[in-house]
């Protein structure tokens, strides 16, 4: 049976609008601000039946204010422009921070 990593830490950067994540086996990564408020996968954001999340520019600069975890399995982010109801899954962070997947591939 193989486990997948999940998150241990998420810290926020503000001196360089990022987010810092590290997971389970060590593997360490950082997404800007306008990235990840981007690729909120809410439902208000990405519509109730996409079936794939689409970056979508946030309107303005953002910060995230707070990072507050979800269950084990995602965290949610309070975002300055006072959206807050993204539910980050550990797995779709991973995906957005992994070179040659799709969503990289993607990345403004």
């Amino acid at each position: 049976m193989t486990t997948e990593p999940v998150l241990t830490e998420a810290h926020r950067l503000p001196e360089k609008r990022s987010l810092r994540m590290v997971w389970s086996d060590g593997f360490s990564a950082e997404l800007g601000y306008e990235t990840l408020r981007g690729y909120c996968p809410c439902a208000g954001c990405q519509g109730h039946w996409a079936e794939e999340v689409q970056y979508r520019a946030p309107e303005v600069g953002v910060e995230a204010l707070t990072i507050e975890p979800v269950g084990n399995y995602a965290i949610s982010i309070q975002w300055s422009d006072g959206h807050a109801t993204g539910i980050y899954r550990f797995e779709f962070l991973r995906q957005l921070c992994t070179p040659g997947s799709s969503l990289e591939e993607a990345l403004p």
